[in-house]
């Protein structure tokens, strides 16, 4: 959600203190947030954690088609008519987030225009990285996708007292399931990376370098 440092610092203190109907919900690590079918009835906010969103098709095959971090919205599908969520969340790390009744979140939308601002261009953000994440998937090798994912999991692209270059804890299995590939793979790549300073690791955490993201921009 890239928008002005002002605009995204007063976010969260509005959410909290608009009158609103929502609720802080906390969640573990690989809970489910809500499954795919679930009926629609709210609007998801991330004050802390991150989330993955999938998709499993009608013959059994699940795809990882966003990963989510704080200050995200997720969920809004409902805004725009959906009875029923179209995938599943799950946490990959402790996360606390905010539900907000999207008939509240319409009225809000009507009459606060700062909260209208920030939503709609995290809208038109969101409408770029599902484009950016399908061209990934179609054109990219596993091990660019991977490097785009470790970016993705570091917040790079969102303003800086967002960014956190050490990434949260999260497993190669659940990196295998992001990018769609084994985790044996996952696991061949990371310690290429390791060897060539893109990653580094600090008591079982991954630190990024800025290295990787060059090593991204120039495949």
């Amino acid at each position: 959600m890239k928008i002005k440092e002002s605009k995204t610092k007063s976010l969260p203190a509005f959410l909290d203190t608009s009158g609103m109907a929502r609720k802080v919900a906390e969640f573990r690590k690989d809970e489910q947030i809500y499954s795919q079918g679930d009926a629609a009835k709210s609007v998801m906010y991330i004050q802390k954690g991150n989330v993955k969103f999938s998709v499993v098709s009608t013959s059994g095959r699940v795809a990882v088609v966003a990963m989510l971090g704080p200050s995200d919205f997720f969920g809004e599908g409902c805004m725009a008519g959906q009875l029923v969520r179209t995938g599943t969340a799950t946490a990959i790390t402790a996360t606390t987030l905010l539900a907000i009744d999207k008939e509240e979140l319409l009225g809000m939308l009507h009459t606060q225009d700062k909260l209208s601002d920030c939503f709609v261009e995290y809208m038109l953000g969101h409408q770029n990285r599902i484009e950016e994440a399908l061209i990934d998937q179609l054109f990219n090798s596993c091990e660019k996708r991977l490097a785009r994912a470790l970016l993705v999991l570091a917040r790079y692209g969102k303003v800086q007292h967002q960014r956190n270059d050490e990434l949260p804890i999260v497993s190669q299995e659940t990196l295998s399931e992001i990018i769609g590939t084994t985790r044996s793979r996952v696991n061949f790549f990371m310690n290429k990376f390791r060897k060539l300073g893109f990653i580094e690791y600090h008591n079982r955490k991954i630190r990024i370098n800025k290295v990787l993201l060059t090593f991204v921009l120039n495949q």
